[in-house]
């Protein structure tokens, strides 16, 4: 099954890993990469897609501003903006990858946040992300913490303060 045109339809789409963004990101304008427990230098030096758009990198922490900087994409351009959302996983010591659920939560902060700026078209992938971020936000620290990446990376003091920060690691392709 090809799991690009099942989603091509979307203005919202999520996947997991590089192989996921490569798999949704066909026609997309940016790719939303979401390793909530990485360091932007962790993030930058690690494996992730080569989008033909924009690479943006989300946390939970700036879901909204990630939110915020997409609709600004969306009125420059002066139509829809298209955005698959990737989260990173976790890679095993044979390099394939484990469930993180700090980043499928993470994810659905993001997705949550997008649609809550009027991008609502998820796919039902996404829209999955969005509830499980939805449904689990009171106990959201206590499960990033405690999850099993959590754990092994020693996230005891663990900030999750809102921040205006958007990280660009790659432009989006100009408005023609």
């Amino acid at each position: 099954m090809d799991f690009a045109v099942d989603q091509s339809k979307y203005q919202v789409r999520f996947d997991w890993g590089t192989a996921g963004a490569d798999a949704t990101q066909s026609g997309a304008d940016a790719v939303i990469w979401v390793d909530q427990l990485a360091t932007v230098a962790d993030t930058a030096a690690a494996t992730q897609p080569e989008p033909d758009g924009a690479l943006v990198l989300a946390t939970v922490q700036n879901a909204k501003a990630v939110a915020g900087w997409v609709l600004a994409r969306q009125h420059e351009r002066g139509g829809r903006f298209v955005v698959t959302v990737i989260a990173a996983g976790d890679a095993r010591a044979d390099g394939s990858a484990r469930f993180a659920v700090e980043d499928l939560l993470a994810a659905g902060a993001v997705i949550d946040a997008l649609t809550a700026v009027g991008l609502d078209h998820c796919s039902p992938e996404a829209a999955a992300a969005s509830a499980a971020y939805t449904g689990l936000t009171q106990a959201l620290k206590h499960l990033i913490k405690n999850s099993v990446s959590g754990v092994q990376g020693g996230a005891t003091a663990l900030d999750l303060s809102p921040t205006d920060a958007v990280t660009v690691l790659k432009e989006p392709a100009p408005v023609v």
